[in-house]
C-alpha cells in the first residue's frame, strides 16, 4: 500500500514538471505547435497534447487560431503563454520623481503612472505619494491588488537584507522606512525592495544597450554617481547589499564630480542646482568654453571610480546610464579616451537606451524573476496559479 502511495506521488510530481517543462519553452518561444513543443522539450507527441490542452483549461496557455486559408490540409494548432495570467509592477522611489510600470507575465508594459515629488519630502509624504500613485495605476488599468503577482521597488542608497536603506540615503528619513512592510498592507504578493543602480543594469542587459553581455558595469549618472554590476549574467549586491557603491570613498571623486557642473562660470542666476547639469551641457554643446572645460573635469573624476570598477571586475561593457545619459554625446567620447589612460584592458563604453524608465523597468525584471522562481521552483500549484 505505501508503494502504491509513493508511486501515485511520484507520478503526480512527474506530470507536474512535464507541465513545468511545457510552460517554460512557451515563455521563450512564438505561438508553438505540438510538434514544436516536443522538439523543444524532449518529451513524446501525445505527452505534449495532453499536456498543453490541460494548460489552456487552467489558464496558463492560450490557442492561437491559424491565420489564412489554406488548400493543404488542416493547419496545427499553435499554442502560447498566456502571459495576462498575472501582472507584475515595478516602481521607482527617486528624489524628484516616483515612476510606476504595470506590466503582463511577458513585461509588457500595459499602463505607466508618474508623478513629482518634492526633494526635501519627509518619509510620510513620500510613502503617501507612493500609495496614490499605485491606487491610481491599478484603477486605470482595470487591475486591483490581487491581480499583482510580484512587486518590486527601486529606492536610492544600498539596500539590506531587511529590505532597508540603514547604510545611507540621500532621500531625507527614508533609513528608517521598511517599504516592504508598508506595502504589505496592499499587495499580499512578495514585495522586493532593492538599490536603484542595481535594477538599472538588470534593465540594460534585458531590454537595453547590454543585451548582448554578461559582464556589465552600469554607472547611474546625475547629481549623484553609482553604480550597478553584472558578472557572468547575475546580479551582484555583496553581503550588505552594498556592491558598487565605489563613489563613497572619496579618493574616486565620485561624490564631488557633479561639482564641476554645479559650479560652472557663466551658469544663471535663475537657473537651480538642480538645473545647472542641463544648462552647461546645452552651452557645452553649443560651444561654450567654460561649459565644455566643466565638462570635461566632470568626466575625468567618473573615470577615476570607472577605472577601479573596470580593473576589478574586468567588464565586457560599461554603461553610462541616469539622467546625464541624455548628454552621452559629450561624455562618451572623453570617457572612453580616460578610461583608456587607467585601465589595463578597455571595455566597450554604451550610453543607456533606455533614460529614466531604467530603474522601474529593472524593477518589473526582478518582479518577473521572483514569480519564475516560485513558478518553477513550487510548481503551477503555488499561489501565482492565474484565477480563473
Amino acid at each position: 500500500m505505501t508503494e502504491q502511495v509513493i508511486a501515485g506521488t511520484d507520478l503526480s510530481r512527474l506530470r507536474e514538471l512535464n507541465s513545468l517543462t511545457v510552460v517554460r519553452a512557451l515563455r521563450d518561444q512564438p505561438p508553438t505547435t505540438v510538434t514544436e513543443l516536443a522538439s523543444v522539450t524532449g518529451l513524446s507527441r501525445p505527452a505534449v497534447d495532453v499536456i498543453a490542452q490541460g494548460l489552456v483549461s487552467s489558464g496558463w496557455a492560450t490557442v492561437v487560431e491559424p491565420g489564412g486559408s489554406s488548400t493543404v490540409g488542416r493547419p496545427a494548432r499553435r499554442y502560447r503563454f498566456r502571459a495576462t495570467a498575472g501582472h507584475v509592477i515595478g516602481v521607482d522611489v527617486g528624489g524628484h520623481k516616483i515612476l510606476v510600470l504595470l506590466a503582463d507575465l511577458d513585461g509588457n508594459v500595459v499602463h505607466t503612472a508618474r508623478r513629482s515629488v518634492a526633494a526635501d519630502a519627509d518619509p510620510a509624504s513620500r510613502l503617501a505619494a507612493l500609495d496614490e500613485i499605485l491606487a491610481a495605476c491599478l484603477r486605470d488599468a482595470g487591475k486591483t491588488a490581487s491581480d499583482i503577482w510580484a512587486v518590486t521597488v527601486g529606492v536610492t542608497g544600498p539596500v539590506d537584507a531587511s529590505g532597508k536603506t540603514t547604510l545611507f540615503t540621500p532621500l531625507p528619513g527614508w533609513q528608517t522606512v521598511d517599504l516592504a512592510t508598508h506595502l504589505s498592507d496592499r499587495f499580499t504578493c512578495p514585495v522586493i525592495v532593492e538599490n536603484d543602480c542595481k535594477l538599472a543594469a538588470l534593465a540594460e542587459r534585458w531590454r537595453g544597450t547590454a543585451r548582448d553581455a554578461n559582464d556589465i558595469v552600469f554607472l547611474l549618472a546625475g547629481m549623484r554617481m553609482g553604480a550597478g554590476l553584472i558578472i557572468d549574467g547575475v546580479l551582484r549586491r555583496g553581503f550588505g547589499g552594498a556592491a558598487g557603491e565605489i563613489g563613497a570613498l572619496k579618493a574616486v571623486k565620485w561624490l564631488t564630480a557633479p561639482s564641476h557642473l554645479q559650479r560652472c562660470p557663466g551658469v544663471p542666476p535663475t537657473v537651480g542646482p538642480d538645473d545647472a547639469a542641463a544648462w552647461v551641457f546645452n552651452a557645452a554643446r553649443d560651444g561654450n568654453r567654460d561649459a565644455r572645460t566643466a565638462v570635461n573635469r566632470y568626466v575625468k573624476d567618473v573615470a577615476i571610480g570607472t577605472a577601479a570598477l573596470v580593473l576589478a571586475l574586468d567588464p565586457q561593457v560599461v554603461v553610462f546610464g541616469g539622467g546625464f545619459s541624455r548628454s552621452a554625446d559629450l561624455v562618451l567620447e572623453p570617457l572612453h579616451r580616460e578610461l583608456r589612460k587607467l585601465v589595463l584592458r578597455m571595455p566597450e563604453v554604451r550610453a543607456s537606451t533606455l533614460g529614466a524608465d531604467s530603474v522601474a523597468l529593472g524593477a518589473l525584471r526582478l518582479a518577473l524573476n521572483e514569480v519564475d522562481q516560485r513558478l518553477f521552483s513550487v510548481g503551477l500549484s503555488a499561489p501565482v496559479a492565474p484565477r480563473r
